[in-house]
């Protein structure tokens, strides 16, 4: 199937809250930062995905309970979270590179 995904390693979570908080990207297989990472919550969280210290804000890229989102990883390192009205759990899982 084409549009299927490989996930392999466990990914990380983010607790969010009211304040910015991120987690380096979890590596692939390989040991190395995924091309790409699927993004999932249980709560509307603001996501911004970057460097060491990269903080999220409102207006930021908005992932909703419903929603799975696939965001290009490739180069960065960390991901931050901002709940958007409650505190939820953003979770992070590498794909692997095909």
């Amino acid at each position: 199937m084409e549009d299927s995904i490989t996930v392999v390693k466990t990914g990380v979570n983010i607790t969010t809250a009211g304040v910015s908080a991120s987690v380096a990207i979890p590596t692939d297989s390989a040991g190395t930062t995924p091309k790409y990472c699927r993004l999932s919550c249980t709560a509307a969280c603001y996501v911004k995905i970057g460097v060491a210290g990269v903080t999220a804000v409102a207006g930021d890229l908005l992932v909703n309970p419903a929603d799975g989102v696939i965001v290009r990883t490739h180069g960065l390192t960390y991901i931050a979270a901002l709940q958007v009205a409650v505190a939820g759990i953003l979770q992070i899982s590498p794909l692997e590179d095909q």
